[in-house]
């Protein structure tokens, strides 16, 4: 077992500099100081990056690292890093890594002995689920579901017995759907919509999961999103095989406030039926 927490006289050590999520303030004195000292900083978005820099008066050279050339360059910092250079790698927000580039680089430096040095700070993660008002002693954090309705669907269905608040990032033009395939799996769990956080328009939305899905109906969202979900009992959602799936559809559309659309969408999902197979068996009840 080797460990590598302090870089000798002449070697180059791999800096992983947590940077504001909104608030450009929310940033540690000595992150500015490592960005200050640093030969290289590479970051994922060198036009975002250089807004950060330009607030702290910060001149240094830059280098894109992104999940498109994170192979390539990896390879071409670590042969820096090993002339001794001085690297400080950022994402666009928060901490590098998580949910961003950088596990390449960081698996490559330990191969090659070069230290790690985490800078942290802030974190979408831990800033929302602290103002969530849902259970922190034990969550889990599962990045983004897939982006393809089935793959979340199924991703949902093997987080459905979670027992912790689940915390997961997802974009605002799939928040909607998210909210409704989590509502269709999960039953009617409390759950929490993170907005914006740190910034001029930052918004918590809380309530279950089928009142924040009517809720992204009606308005759009927009920005960076960070959706909590709470403990669950285990339990799976019981579905009333009684009550037929035009009844089912009038029922959403009156306690959700969902269009008829959105809400054969739902019923649909929680009988486990395909969008044909629903709009054939709702023609036939009429």
């Amino acid at each position: 077992m080797t460990e590598d927490t302090q870089n000798d006289a002449t070697g180059g050590c791999l800096y992983l500099v947590a940077t504001p999520i909104g608030n450009l303030e929310d940033i540690t004195l000595r992150a500015i100081r490592v960005l200050k000292e640093a030969d290289l900083i590479a970051c994922e978005d060198t036009r975002q990056t250089q807004k950060l820099l330009q607030h702290y008066g910060i001149h240094k050279e830059m280098s894109s690292y992104h999940e498109h050339n994170e192979l390539t360059r990896a390879a071409e910092l670590v042969i820096k890093l090993e002339q001794g250079a001085q690297v400080a790698l950022v994402s666009d927000a928060g901490t590098p890594v998580i949910s961003d580039p950088g596990h390449h680089l960081v698996t490559l430096c330990l191969r090659h002995h070069i230290p790690v040095i985490p800078i942290p700070g802030p974190s979408a993660v831990v800033a929302a689920l602290a103002a969530s008002g849902l259970a922190t002693e034990e969550f889990l954090f599962v990045g983004f579901l897939p982006p393809r309705a089935g793959a979340r669907r199924k991703a949902l269905e093997n987080l459905k017995g979670e027992p912790r608040t689940i915390v997961l990032y997802e974009a605002p033009h799939r928040l909607v759907e998210t909210l409704a395939d989590a509502a269709a799996v999960m039953g009617p769990r409390p759950a929490v919509v993170a907005r914006e956080i740190t910034k001029i328009h930052e918004e918590f939305l809380r309530g279950n999961l089928d009142e924040l899905c009517a809720a992204a109906q009606k308005r759009a969202p927009r920005g960076e999103i960070t959706l909590m979900i709470g403990p669950g009992d285990g339990a799976e959602p019981a579905v009333d095989t009684t009550v037929s799936l035009k009844q089912r559809v009038s029922q959403l559309e009156a306690e959700s406030g969902m269009d008829r659309k959105a809400a054969l969408k739902q019923a649909a999902r929680e009988r486990g039926l395909g969008k044909r197979e629903a709009y054939k068996q709702l023609l036939l009840e009429r």
